[in-house]
This record gives C-alpha cells, sequence and structure tokens, in this order.
C-alpha cells in the first residue's frame, strides 16, 4: 500500500491514486450532507443541531440522522 521512495535526496511517502481520489469522495460526501442539514437546523433554528453537526465529523451520517429523524418538516 505505502512505498517508500527516495526522490532529490529525500525521502517521501507514495501513495496509491485510489486513496487519493476515495478521500477526496468522502470529503465531498461529508460536505454536501453537512452543509444540507447545517442549513435546515439553521432555517428551523436548531441550535444544538447546528453545533453537533458542525463539530462532529462523522462521514455524513451525522447529518443524514439529523435529517432522516429529527429535521422539522415545513
Amino acid at each position: 500500500m505505502w512505498q517508500l521512495v527516495a526522490v532529490n535526496n529525500g525521502t517521501y511517502w507514495h501513495t496509491h491514486h485510489w486513496i487519493i481520489v476515495v478521500l477526496i469522495v468522502l470529503a465531498v460526501w461529508e460536505l454536501v450532507w453537512k452543509a444540507i442539514a447545517l442549513w435546515q437546523s439553521a432555517q428551523h433554528k436548531q441550535l444544538i443541531w447546528f453545533l453537533v453537526v458542525l463539530i462532529i465529523n462523522s462521514a455524513g451520517i451525522l447529518p443524514i440522522i439529523y435529517l432522516g429523524f429529527f429535521n422539522k418538516n415545513d
């Protein structure tokens, strides 16, 4: 998985490109769900949920739980 590569008399860790792609996809996934949940909680003046979703990074799980179960439907 990790390969030690010497370049220009220095040592660098070289990763496979798929790891970077997975991390980018997860970051975008988290950002989208977090943005939706933060927007909804702010619109409904739910300060506790806003702070919890803002502070806790959960790969989108916590925002999905909020949106699915605790979001006030208009």
